[in-house]
């Protein structure tokens, strides 16, 4: 009687040589000087191989499996070490070491394993087709973004799971995996920023530019652009758009800070936020339809922007300076719960905005953890946005030229007047 589930499980093993067998047809690895050992019809035995490996395995034959599964590996390890003894051929093993690996695949699909199985075999034949992308990508990605990359890795996977989560200190307000997940945190936030300065480039107009640069500081583009418009009045409309951008960036930057710390602060937060965000999304769309046949200006040096050659995309020593801040603003914030209460969270937050936004909303998703609180903390965003954005009406009015002055205050007022009313609707 047949024996359904074994089928499929051999047809499964079979399945997946098969589509590699494909690949290495197709790619053109079985001919020419260079032309390896195994093609469609060679994977798809080795496939086979190793599904009557896995499946004397499960039928309690262990030593047999292991017999049939070693045959199955060594195969391809005797055609590469033959490969190599032909004259002039290359060390490549690619298909030896996919060989292999089909044998392994083959197991897991007879051992039960159909959709790992399956799922490996697309990679695998993702991984062969795709090998001149891969490179492309390797060769653009420069020597000091690897190692940001690699440093980020420790930072998540060495560093952070020494740290003790316990509370220490006045009120319990030192908890040092807690702050290392706020380097984490700003340190992935400055690589993404990175990336997408990266992909979109730095000079594809203030607008843009203001947005990105409003990812790394938004009182920063501010000033830059303030000072801007007085040596160069020609481009006020566009640095009153990149300032504005700047700051309407700034509301979905806190919501990933407070969502990946605080879920219940964040989602108070929204609408809190959700108004200045709708208007400055609603005047940037509106400058760039008026201002659609501007040409596209070149970036000051001083604004905030992506690491040059040889700099750490991470910025990880502002994300040290941000925990610190936050570390800080906590002890602040606690000590100041305990002596005034709730109002003197909130004029805290209003002194706060003034200097660091990040770290207010970050101290508020702390304060946040006890649901009694949740709405204060979400108030307190909000008024912190607040009066970060009077701030900067400050700068542009003191600092700015006649026209730039006037675009930029206005839409600044705009937004200013949007968070005072989401302030007022969601008020604790």
């Amino acid at each position: 009687m047949l024996d359904l589930p074994l089928a499929l499980d051999l047809l499964v093993s079979a399945l997946v040589g098969l589509a590699v067998g494909i690949e290495r047809e197709w790619s053109g690895h079985t001919t020419g000087p260079d032309g390896r050992f195994a093609g469609i019809r060679t994977f798809t035995l080795l496939g086979v191989i190793g599904g009557f490996g896995g499946w004397f395995y499960r039928d309690g034959q262990p030593a047999l499996a292991a017999v049939i599964v070693g045959a199955g590996v060594l195969f391809p390890m005797a055609a590469y070490a033959a490969t190599l003894r032909r004259p002039g051929t290359t060390t490549d093993g690619t298909t030896e070491v996919a060989a292999m690996l089909v044998v392994a695949m083959g197991a897991a699909a007879a051992l039960g394993h159909r959709t790992l199985a399956s799922a490996a075999a697309v990679v695998c034949v993702l991984l062969l087709a795709e090998k001149s992308t891969f490179r492309n990508a390797l060769q653009r990605v420069a020597a000091h973004e690897l190692r940001a990359a690699l440093q980020f890795a420790v930072l998540a996977l060495v560093i952070l799971p020494l740290l003790p989560s316990g509370a220490y200190g006045p009120f319990g307000a030192f908890q040092p995996r807690q702050l290392w997940i706020v380097v984490l945190l700003f340190s992935g936030l400055n690589f993404a920023g990175y990336i997408a300065r990266r992909v979109i480039g730095e000079t594809r107009g203030l607008g843009v530019t203001g947005l990105l640069g409003g990812v790394v500081s938004s009182t920063a583009v501010s000033l830059t652009f303030s000072r801007r418009s007085r040596t160069d009045p020609a481009l006020a409309i566009p640095l009153a758009l990149g300032v504005v951008a700047a700051c309407t960036v700034l509301v979905p930057r806190l919501l990933v800070i407070s969502s990946m710390l605080q879920p219940a602060v964040a989602a108070a937060a929204v609408p809190v936020l959700v108004l200045p965000f709708l208007v400055g999304m609603s005047l940037m769309a509106f400058v760039m339809w008026q201002e659609r046949e501007t040409r596209v200006s070149p970036v000051p040096d001083d604004v905030p922007r992506a690491p040059a050659p040889g700099q750490n995309p991470l910025a990880l020593a502002s994300s040290l300076q941000m925990a610190v801040a936050f570390q800080v603003v906590l002890f602040a914030v606690a000590w100041v719960q305990q002596a005034v209460g709730t109002s003197g969270v909130l004029l805290s937050a209003t002194l706060l905005g003034l200097t660091d936004v990040d770290a207010l909303t970050v101290s508020m998703t702390r304060y946040g953890a006890d649901p009694a609180n949740v709405r204060v903390a979400a108030a307190a965003i909000g008024i912190g946005v607040l009066s970060n954005t009077m701030l900067k009406l400050a700068l542009v009015v003191t600092i700015g030229g006649p026209r730039f002055r006037a675009r930029a205050a206005s839409g600044l007022l705009a937004l200013a007047a949007a968070a005072a009313v989401g302030i007022w609707i969601r008020w604790p």
